[in-house]
């Protein structure tokens, strides 16, 4: 897993469709409000949050790539979760979950086969596994201004489709109940808005490789490239139970 150095507070203050894409994937689990749960990717701890608000007494562990999600996460749950560094695509530190939940997080993973058999390793047998990431088509908009702007090849996130998602379950232990894509475009009318948030969520692995200097330019620049002012967001659904 690449690892991705983000900028926590910056994150967070953004109007971020994250957070219902939370809310989705906490209506789809299956608790009874007493069980051990993983949430994989737990950035700044906002679903992990919202999950003990309806579930006040689970055993909740977070994990995350990033030590400044991580920071943010404990500002935020306190005590009332065990929080980690750690990479998705190695053996996990956990186990015997009851429960796994993740949001916006198996995109940046190129390896899901890794991904899926490190998670069912760490749960036990028919625990459930309830996500959201970037599904195949995510980001259309973005990478063809990015073309455009760059004149090179779009960013190095390949967003999975339904048929390999299903596959990589499977040959990791799960039984698949249901994958599925889902549109769910964000318009930002505002242009500071829209840059500040190419920048912080979309760009900001490609700013890197550019000097401070230029990146309002270059962000400016994608913008006005973009055929209208939409984040062309496509998730990816998943709901299994591991065997």
């Amino acid at each position: 897993m690449a690892t991705r150095d983000w900028d926590a507070r910056t994150y967070a203050a953004l109007p971020l469709p994250h957070v219902n894409w939370g809310l989705r994937v906490i209506s789809r689990m299956r608790l009874t409000g007493s069980e051990r749960v993983l949430d994989a990717g737990c950035g700044t701890g906002r679903d992990a949050a919202e999950l003990l608000v309806h579930h006040p007494g689970l055993d909740l562990i977070g994990i995350d790539g990033s030590a400044s999600m991580i920071d943010e996460a404990r500002e935020r749950l306190g005590d009332r979760a065990t929080l980690l560094v750690a990479d998705l695509t190695e053996p996990l530190p956990i186990a015997a979950v009851d429960a796994v939940m993740s949001v916006a997080t198996f995109h940046w993973i190129t390896d899901h086969a890794a991904l899926f058999a490190n998670l069912a390793s760490a749960m036990r047998p028919g625990a459930r596994l309830t996500s959201d990431c970037g599904g195949a088509g995510q980001l259309a908009n973005v990478d063809a201004a990015l073309v455009a702007v760059t004149g090179q090849p779009k960013q190095d996130i390949e967003f999975a489709g339904m048929a390999a998602t299903e596959a990589n379950l499977t040959g990791a232990g799960f039984d698949v109940e249901r994958v599925d894509l889902r549109p769910d475009p964000l318009r930002l009318e505002d242009p500071e808005l829209l840059e500040g948030y190419l920048g912080a969520v979309c760009l900001g692995g490609y700013l890197k490789t550019l000097p401070a200097a230029e990146h309002a330019e270059f962000l400016r620049d994608v913008r006005l490239a973009m055929p209208e002012p939409v984040i062309d967001y496509i998730r990816l659904e998943i709901d299994a139970v591991r065997r």
